[in-house]
């Protein structure tokens, strides 16, 4: 069997697929995520990650292709079980499961959770049910966390989201930058402005990210940074705060926000802004803005 089409992922980029919305949750486009449990009926049975389905199985064992699957339809196709660490794992259930989906048609690479259910859970243990199945409206309706930008300490955000007690508490937020207009009553930095192209953010960028910096103390809390839909003020902020902090081009931290947040949108004066910001950092411009996807 070829491996080629079977790749590890990372809990944190499984958490932001789960977690991506917009009006909704893209959970709820049917196109969007098949996602397998490849363990024990009985432990997936009393705990899985939200919205998995249980791989099937035939008489003598062996994975078989869910009949509802879609493998040509679907944008993410994802597999775990208890705790597969490399795509070299002799005797994985998921690796198994995974390849036979590549093999069966699988429009993209099939994502093998690294660590598998042990490790997600235990990192996001709010993400785990006993729920099996999902009616259109409930997933219309499923609560969203902020994406994971920095695992266990960078999160980005709505303004709802950041109101949200159970989502502060289970993320463990300490702190808030609140890039909005409105009030905001935790231990916060506030950046007033209004996401359009008059705004100013570039003059408060070495506030937020030494305010944002002041947090990481490796005690497991994070920063939330929010706006008011997630996509410009805050995915801004966060860009500079990783040019800054990684010492890393616009176009590299933009590229590593857009795998968190797939519909970000930094509005055109805010992109001009980094732009300044980078030189600032490194003395010369580095990223062409005029290229497609600014």
């Amino acid at each position: 069997m070829s491996n080629s089409g079977v790749i590890l992922c990372d809990s944190s980029e499984l958490y932001n697929i789960l977690n991506q919305a917009s009006q909704y949750p893209r959970l709820s486009d049917p196109n969007y995520l098949l996602l397998l449990d490849t363990r024990k009926r009985n432990e997936y049975n009393e705990s899985h990650i939200i919205t998995s389905k249980f791989a099937p199985r035939n008489d003598i064992g062996a994975f078989t292709v869910p009949y509802d699957a879609e493998l040509e339809t679907k944008i993410h196709v994802v597999v775990y079980d208890s705790n597969t660490t490399s795509t070299k794992d002799k005797g994985s259930p998921a690796l198994s499961c995974a390849k036979l989906l590549w093999e069966m048609g699988s429009r993209n690479q099939v994502k093998v959770v690294k660590g598998g259910y042990e490790e997600f859970s235990a990192l996001y243990p709010f993400l785990r049910t006993q729920k099996i199945m999902y009616t259109p409206r409930e997933l219309d309706t499923l609560i969203t966390y902020p994406v994971e930008v920095l695992p266990s300490f960078l999160y980005i955000g709505t303004y709802k989201q950041s109101q949200n007690k159970a989502i502060t508490k289970d993320l463990k937020v300490k702190a808030h930058v609140n890039v909005t207009m409105e009030a905001d009553k935790d231990q916060v930095l506030t950046i007033a402005v209004e996401d359009e192209n008059k705004a100013d953010l570039l003059t408060h960028m070495k506030e937020a990210v030494q305010f944002i910096d002041d947090h990481k103390t490796n005690d497991g809390r994070c920063v939330l940074i929010f706006s008011n839909l997630g996509i410009s003020r805050s995915v801004t902020v966060a860009i500079g705060y990783l040019m800054w902090s990684k010492k890393i081009s616009l176009k590299d931290a933009y590229s590593q926000l857009h795998k968190c947040r797939e519909n970000m949108q930094p509005n055109r004066a805010f992109i001009e802004q980094l732009s300044q910001w980078e030189e600032q950092l490194f003395g010369k411009t580095i990223t062409d803005i005029s290229e497609p996807g600014y």
